[in-house]
């Protein structure tokens, strides 16, 4: 995730100019109407033609409708890196196309979405963000053989379509006229099972059986739509994380093993670090960056300092500098735990000690980072700099990439 880290870089140190430039783009948000839609936004009528397009796609070559001509059936899915409600078709997408291999029927698969509509705790259900860059290995990892196009730097192509959602599925019969556009089925889980009404397929299969569709239109459910206009909002609210209130603990030995223990029901991503120690610095607006990404979602970003107790003030304004205050979210979490905070100064004289409750296989030098199972079990230990993109992956495996099925 290439965008993430520096996106919050460049929040954590707004100045004057970057306002100005929040306020100019809020102008722009006004164009949004009420529902949340920018200027040109339109409703494609069924029976109307496909829009044409002309976008860059992930195999390094631009696609136009005219690519798709040979297909009976076209299938434009509007779809997203980051959002779990289409994570969840990904499986079964792909069982669709295996099961119409045989026929007539292509698919094209868009992402309308840019950047900057998004804040970066509604990335918390993956490692990728919405750039064009994080499309290539998204696919990869689904092993998507289909065209993987890009809209967003304009967006004007799902102002063409009235992609409300990710996914949005418009289904074009020969002549490229629509039949059918809504959702792709009528579950937002991963197990198919929680299937009842898989309506993109009924709908293709009329299609391709010559019958009218039954149902040619339903609604769209997902992650709506990020508009670029969106970005003041978005920056507006980074930008107050950095200013949040911190606090910083003294704990001991005994103190940090209760922490790893993790009798709560969320994750936490432990990290061990000093204001002397250089890596440490460089690393850690990586490791604000991700508590902000999955502050959503069940996780802790837990820090213990090895500076001297006396210097807790010094170690005190070092996470006030880097913005690491906890959200309202993280303080609701730190007070179901009992806790006052998740930044805390060791006190115990020997570093061993520390060592011994919290990982054993820790070698000794810091940055030290684990990823710690609801329980206490260590899922991922790295020493040194982290990569941002690992432990983004650790941790969306750790979470899952899709909503939790609700308990029976």
């Amino acid at each position: 995730m290439k965008n993430t880290s520096l996106l919050f870089r460049i929040t954590s140190t707004l100045s004057f100019v970057a306002l100005m430039i929040a306020s100019t783009v809020a102008q722009k948000e006004s164009l949004l109407d009420e529902n949340g839609n920018p200027a040109g936004f339109q409703t494609l009528e069924l029976g109307a033609k496909a829009p044409d397009f002309d976008l860059p796609g992930i195999d390094g070559r631009n696609y136009t409708l005219n690519d798709f001509a040979e297909f009976e059936v076209l299938m434009v899915l509007f779809t997203s890196n980051h959002c779990p409600t289409s994570h969840s078709i990904e499986k079964r997408l792909q069982k669709l196309i295996a099961d119409f291999s045989d026929r007539n029927f292509g698919i094209v698969a868009i992402n309308p979405n840019h950047p900057e509509g998004l804040r970066i705790d509604e990335l918390g259900f993956g490692e990728f963000d919405d750039s064009f860059e994080d499309m290539k290995p998204y696919a990869e990892m689904n092993g998507w053989e289909f065209p993987y196009i890009y809209d967003g730097e304009t967006q004007a192509v799902a102002r063409a379509y009235g992609c409300l959602a990710t996914p949005h599925v418009f289904l074009f019969d020969k002549e490229r006229r629509l039949r059918y556009a809504g959702r792709f089925d009528d579950s937002r889980y991963e197990p198919e099972h929680t299937v009842k009404s898989p309506d993109a397929r009924n709908a293709l299969e009329e299609m391709l059986a010559g019958k009218e569709v039954s149902v040619p239109r339903t609604k769209p459910h997902g992650c709506s739509t990020k508009w670029r206009e969106k970005r003041a909002n978005n920056v507006a609210i980074m930008e107050s994380w950095t200013k949040l209130p911190v606090s910083i603990e003294p704990i001991d030995a005994a103190g940090v093993a209760a922490l790893k223990a993790n009798k709560s029901d969320n994750y936490r991503l432990f990290n061990v670090w000093a204001t002397w120690c250089v890596p440490c610095v460089d690393e850690f607006p990586e490791l604000v960056s991700i508590s902000r990404q999955f502050d959503m979602r069940g996780f802790d970003f837990v820090t213990i300092s090895l500076d001297d107790p006396k210097h807790e003030a010094k170690a005190l304004d070092f996470l006030k500098n880097y913005g690491a205050g906890p959200t309202d979210r993280a303080k609701k979490r730190i007070k179901e735990d009992g806790r006052m905070t998740n930044h805390y100064l060791f006190t115990d004289s020997n570093q061993d000690a520390l060592g011994a409750v919290l990982d054993p296989e820790w070698p000794g030098p810091i940055p030290h980072t684990v990823l710690v199972a609801p329980g206490g079990d260590i899922l991922w230990r790295h020493n040194g700099i982290i990569s941002g993109d690992v432990a983004r992956t650790q941790i969306a495996e750790a979470l899952n990439r899709y909503w939790e099925l609700p308990e029976k």
